[in-house]
Parts: C-alpha cells; sequence; structure tokens
C-alpha cells in the first residue's frame, strides 16, 4: 500500500502541479491532503484541482476560517495583515468551492489490514490549529492525541516536515506543498524554492517506508503572480520572503 502525502498548499497552484507530477511517477494507491487548501494567490483554481484528484481532504485552520469567517485578529500588524489577504482570497472562492471545504474531515483513520492504521489530523486530533512539534513534551503530546491511537499518526499545519517516534507509534508531517518553513514557529519568513510532500510505503511483508521529499517548482512565477493578482499587502508579503 503506497500512499502519497500532501498539505498546506495554501492556494500554491504551481506547487501543487510539481508535486502532482512527481506523485504521479510513485503511483500511489491513494493521496491524502493534510489540509490548508486555498488560501492563497490560486484559491478557487487549487480548489477545482483538488476535486478533480478526489483525494480524501482533512479540514485545516485556514480551511475552517474560509467556510465559519475569519477569527478575531490579535493585537498585530502582521495578523491584520494576514487575515485582510484572507479576506481577499476567501472572497474568490464560489459558494460550490465553500460547500467542498465543508466536506473535509475533522479527522480520518483508514485500516489497511493485518494491524495496520494511519489517523490523519491536520494539527492534532483535538484542534486543527494545534501544532505539533519534534520538541513538543511527550506528557503534553499524549494529552493533544486524547487515547487515539494508531501505528502511523500523519499531521499538517506546521509547514515543517518531521518524523517522531512517539510510545504509540509514529507521527509523520509532510511538510508544506505552497509555503515550506525552515522552523516552527517561523523567525524569519523564506519563500523556499521547492515544495513538500511526503511518501507512506507499506510492504506486504510488514516493512515500512517513509520518505519525505521536496521537489523544484518556478518560484518566481509565483511571486510574480502574488505581486500582479491585486491582492492587498503584496508588496509587503512578497518582499518579506527571502528565497532560500
Amino acid at each position: 500500500m503506497r500512499i502519497g502525502l500532501i498539505s498546506d498548499i495554501h492556494g500554491n497552484l504551481p506547487a501543487l502541479e510539481a508535486v502532482l507530477e512527481r506523485l504521479e511517477r510513485d503511483e500511489p494507491d491513494e493521496i491524502v491532503c493534510l489540509g490548508d487548501v486555498a488560501v492563497g494567490p490560486w484559491p478557487s483554481q487549487t480548489v477545482t484541482r483538488l476535486r478533480e484528484l478526489g483525494c480524501a481532504t482533512i479540514l485545516g485552520n485556514w480551511d475552517a476560517w474560509m467556510i465559519d469567517g475569519l477569527p478575531p485578529c490579535r493585537d498585530s500588524e502582521v495578523c491584520t495583515k494576514l487575515l485582510e489577504m484572507g479576506a481577499f482570497w476567501a472572497d474568490q472562492l464560489s459558494a460550490d468551492d465553500v460547500e467542498y471545504l465543508r466536506g473535509f474531515d475533522a479527522n480520518l483513520q483508514r485500516d489497511l489490514g493485518d494491524g495496520r492504521r494511519v489517523l490523519y489530523f491536520h494539527g492534532s486530533p483535538r484542534s486543527c490549529n494545534e501544532p505539533i512539534l519534534a520538541v513538543t513534551p511527550t506528557e503534553e503530546l499524549e494529552h493533544m492525541l486524547g487515547g487515539l491511537d494508531a501505528p502511523i499518526m500523519v499531521a499538517g499545519h506546521t509547514h515543517v516536515q518531521m518524523v517522531r517516534r512517539v510510545p504509540r507509534g509514529l507521527i509523520v508531517n509532510p511538510g508544506s506543498v505552497g509555503l515550506p518553513f525552515l522552523e516552527w514557529p517561523v523567525a524569519a519568513a523564506r519563500v523556499c524554492r521547492w515544495a513538500e510532500y511526503g511518501l507512506l510505503d507499506y510492504g506486504d511483508d510488514g516493512r515500512l517506508d517513509v520518505q519525505l521529499r521536496r521537489t523544484p517548482y518556478d518560484v518566481d512565477f509565483f511571486i510574480r503572480f502574488a505581486l500582479e493578482s491585486g491582492m492587498p499587502h503584496a508588496e509587503w508579503w512578497t518582499g518579506s520572503w527571502e528565497p532560500v
């Protein structure tokens, strides 16, 4: 059983296409998306592409905000700008797009047979806005998991690739398709010149192969499109990113 993992697309259609092209060569049995789909320069187009793909998708925090309205802003200029940008992208979603987001699962468990199970969620099982990190204390992590148990647990949200051994098994984060981070929390914003994804490969002999992958895409086009899209704070948003 081979499973392609994508997460945190953030409306970055060129990055998504680059990842799907690579995954096509791997011929996965299924692809699962960990959420945060539409908030970015190509919101509706990304939703359309994901619908065409027909993969199971988990509800991310930005997906929930696109459905129910953006949260109150903290007393922060950066937060205000990000929410204004989010509102701009949300306005580009059709009623059908929003209804599609409503169909996302909060958590999803797949039984692969022979005791092999995978549990998918965005942040943690109890909150799509709660990060699981390599340094999250084990006791705190146990509270986050809330008694849920699976040999493999797959999360998104942090935009940072991770494989972590925990008492119950492994937690895997495939990173971000559309906006990879080098760390969480983000100390300095950067546009990485790659998109991230993952691959789980369960062999019939009990073997498990976990791969965290990167693939390049046209970042310059991504930035140029954002600048020309009419989104608020475009100069600030693109100017604050240092390509690496």
